[in-house]
């Protein structure tokens, strides 16, 4: 199996559809990262605008990496920020039922809405950029290393933007007692 690097490689030589296997490999991903980003229907238009800049843009790809996941969130947050640059304030709260997806049973409803509301409130105290490496860490499953990749950081100030996040969330409001409240569920089935 060819790596991502190498499809690149052979896009750039003329075979059309060696990038179309690179979309085919990622789709998924980017496509539900756009979800969560900026709501379904958004997603859609903004999937086809990745693509096509990411194909304009491959010359630019560094091909000494053989994943190309990280650099296509790059290409990924370089549409969304044109898209939210583009959208009036109040358009830009995603429709939570396409991010919610998965609800919990009506039983555990209220629990989940708190724990929504109380990490919701911890990710809005975040730097942005505190908040753009945690969201790929734990939403998108890169490494620090790769999320440095697709923010156009060096690792190192990856790997403190996501320690300073994750002791930020740890100590805003609410967070302690919702970690807390889960573990005592979590050992009451046992």
């Amino acid at each position: 199996m060819d790596s991502d690097a190498d499809l690149i490689g052979r896009s750039l030589d003329g075979d059309v559809d060696a990038f179309v296997e690179v979309v085919e490999r990622h789709e998924a991903a980017v496509g539900s990262y756009l979800v969560r980003r900026a709501g379904r229907d958004a997603a859609e238009d903004l999937l086809g605008e990745v693509w096509v800049a990411a194909f304009e843009s491959r010359r630019s790809y560094d091909r000494s990496y053989n994943d190309a996941r990280p650099w296509l969130y790059g290409v990924a947050l370089n549409r969304l920020r044109r898209y939210w640059r583009s959208r009036p304030a109040e358009d830009l709260v995603a429709d939570v039922p396409d991010v919610a997806t998965g609800w919990d049973p009506w039983s555990a409803v209220d629990l989940g809405m708190d724990a929504r509301a109380v990490l919701r409130s911890a990710m809005t105290r975040l730097k942005p950029e505190e908040r753009e490496v945690l969201r790929l860490v734990a939403w998108e499953d890169l490494t620090a290393a790769d999320a440095a990749r697709a923010l156009g950081i060096p690792a190192g100030t990856a790997r403190r933007l996501l320690s300073q996040a994750r002791t930020a969330v740890r100590a805003a409001p609410g967070v302690s007692a919702l970690l807390k409240d889960r573990n005592s569920a979590k050992e009451g089935h046992r």
